[in-house]
């Protein structure tokens, strides 16, 4: 007997997920730890704090050289980190 009205585990999970309010804070959590991925564990040492509020990742670093040196590279970052999420999480980086 086949059914008909079948649905994707994957699409029903998103859905309750979006319904719950729990798709964007997970969509944050994924971004936080790709930033230690994507960018290795000499920066990730650097990195003291990170968080998220009104779709800018906070980013508190330990070395002024390495502010720097993200800050030129601050768009990229924000394409590769959401591209890595899947998501439009961020639109922007402050580095501290």
């Amino acid at each position: 007997m086949k059914r008909n009205n079948t649905e994707n585990i994957g699409d029903i999970l998103r859905r309750f997920l979006r319904e719950e309010g729990l798709e964007t804070p997970l969509n944050e959590k994924r971004l936080i730890d790709a930033w230690n991925d994507l960018l290795g564990p000499a920066i990730a040492s650097y990195t003291k704090e990170l968080f998220i509020k009104n779709q800018v990742l906070h980013v508190h670093l330990t070395s002024s050289a390495l502010r720097q040196e993200l800050m030129m590279s601050r768009q990229r970052l924000v394409e590769e980190l959401n591209r890595k999420v899947g998501a439009t999480v961020i639109v922007n980086i402050v580095f501290r």
